[in-house]
């Protein structure tokens, strides 16, 4: 391998170690950083360790359920960051001028904007830029904020009913949650019913993880009224389903239960509280500090026909 060719692939595989390392630090886990960034858990472990054996410092302490970040691990956490950040900026700025240079944006959304429109938004905007990739993953809308804030990530999409801060914020699609009810149920024929009345009933949740079950759990809690739950399946299709047949109630983004009434027979009921009604909102740090690929997502995004 030739001395230029050597360096260069020195430098990615640094950047590889680099990613890993904040997956590892973002999620706690190595197995869960490894899935992240696509890697297999023995060959993350072995980049882990050589990382650290480079550098002569442990970054992480290992545990029995995960790793906890050593004060260097901490340290290097924002520098990798930056690191990362400046990488995409310099990747944008030369796609801009050459031919086949892939670029991806992480992209992190909560449950509504996954069952709403942002499937055929996002289906739209990569017709459009066959070049660009968006890694997305869901996530509940405090921690999407968080990690905008801290700049884990670029680009957030959630429901304005948190705390954005200092974010700079563009309108994306209001929604508000619904129950849905198989027909013949005794709240089918309701105009509006309020959380508490839904958890007097058998309950068709989404599985743990889903940003719009830990959302509901919260208030859920805040009322003292735990839910009872018949059944947890991974999707807002599959509660749906479940709820047409009969098994439950279901509480859904609005954008869904519209999307599912008519297939699957479905009576949908507003929610009435007031915390129900959200407008999803997409959230930057600085627009103008955006890397190239990020503003170009961004940009496509709010300028969505699918949007609004």
């Amino acid at each position: 391998m030739s001395p230029t060719r050597e360096v260069l692939s020195r430098a990615l595989t640094d950047l590889t170690d680099l990613r890993l390392f904040l997956a590892v630090a973002e999620t706690g886990s190595i197995t869960r950083g490894a899935r992240r960034v696509h890697l297999s858990l023995a060959a993350a472990s072995e980049r882990i360790h050589r990382l650290e054996d480079g550098w002569g410092v442990a970054l992480l302490e290992r545990r029995g359920r995960g790793v906890r970040l050593t004060p260097a691990g901490e340290a290097l956490v924002p520098e990798a960051r930056a690191v990362l950040l400046q990488v995409e900026h310099l990747q944008g700025a030369i796609a801009l001028h050459a031919q086949g240079l892939r670029g991806r944006v992480r992209l992190l959304c909560n449950t509504a904007a996954l069952s709403g429109a942002l499937p055929e938004a996002l289906g739209a905007f990569l017709a459009q830029h066959p070049l660009v990739d968006v890694e997305l993953e869901e996530r509940p809308s405090p921690d999407i904020v968080q990690a905008v804030a801290e700049g884990r990530v670029e680009v957030g999409l959630v429901a304005d009913t948190v705390d954005l801060g200092g974010l700079e914020t563009f309108a994306f699609q209001e929604d508000r949650l619904a129950v849905v009810v198989a027909p013949g149920h005794r709240l089918a024929t309701r105009r509006a019913v309020t959380f508490a009345e839904v958890l007097d009933e058998p309950l068709v949740g989404l599985a743990e993880g889903s940003a719009l079950q830990e959302m509901l759990e919260a208030q859920a809690v805040r009322l003292g009224r735990p839910p009872r739950y018949r059944l947890r399946p991974r999707g807002v299709e599959e509660v749906c389903r479940v709820v047409a047949l009969g098994g439950g109630v279901g509480v859904v983004p609005g954008a869904a239960a519209r999307r599912w009434r008519r297939p699957l027979a479905l009576r949908v009921v507003p929610l009435e509280d007031a915390w129900a009604r959200r407008q999803l909102t997409l959230c930057v740090r600085r627009l103008d500090g955006l890397s190239p690929f990020a503003r170009l997502l961004v940009d496509g995004l709010r300028r969505s026909p699918l949007a609004g």
